[in-house]
């Protein structure tokens, strides 16, 4: 009857395992936050979970692999989507022409105190030659826009390299919660 009992417990954390592995190969990801290229919105250290195969939206956080860093990922936030023009006047964002409002930059934009921009003035065309976000691309910023290495230095990125959609924070336990 022991015998019994230790296998059916066995093989009970073998499925357990087994389920476990599929959810985290296929589904979600746990991610560390590396750096200050997001703040406020997620801080160094920061463990947040990611969810894989999702539909990329605009401002949807977002991990790849970093284009000039091999064996690094990036975590920046979706601005341009294909067919958008992106422009930056002023310190205001500028979708296909629209003032388009970033409340989770207020926090940060009022913290400054040197007269200067979050965000510096630039369009697509200054940065790549191009109007449009071109099909199958992305445009990323990061939400600290003075140190973030983002589409402006390393370029638009393919959507197939979109790893997952950052989505929750879980650690530490004070930051807990979903990312708006």
């Amino acid at each position: 009857m022991k015998a019994k009992e230790f296998v059916k417990t066995i093989l009970y954390f073998v499925i357990l395992a087994a389920i476990l592995f599929a959810l985290r190969q296929f589904v979600f990801t746990p991610v560390v936050v590396k750096g200050d290229s997001m703040d406020p919105t997620l801080i160094d250290g920061e463990r947040v979970i990611a969810l894989k195969n999702t539909n990329v939206k605009r401002f949807d956080i977002i991990t790849f692999p970093a284009p000039d860093d091999p064996g690094k990922n990036y975590i920046k936030r979706v601005i341009g989507l294909p067919g958008d023009t992106v422009e930056y006047r002023e310190d205001q964002l500028y979708i296909n022409g629209e003032q388009v409002n970033e409340p989770y930059l207020d926090e940060y934009k009022d913290e400054l105190t040197d007269g200067q921009p979050l965000t510096g003035d630039f369009t697509l065309q200054q940065l790549f030659d191009v109007e449009k976000v071109p099909d199958g691309q992305l445009f990323v910023l990061g939400d600290n826009r003075r140190i973030s290495k983002d589409s402006r230095i390393i370029g638009m990125i393919n959507e197939s390299d979109v790893m997952a959609d950052v989505k929750f924070v879980f650690w530490p336990i004070n930051r807990i919660g979903t990312i708006d």
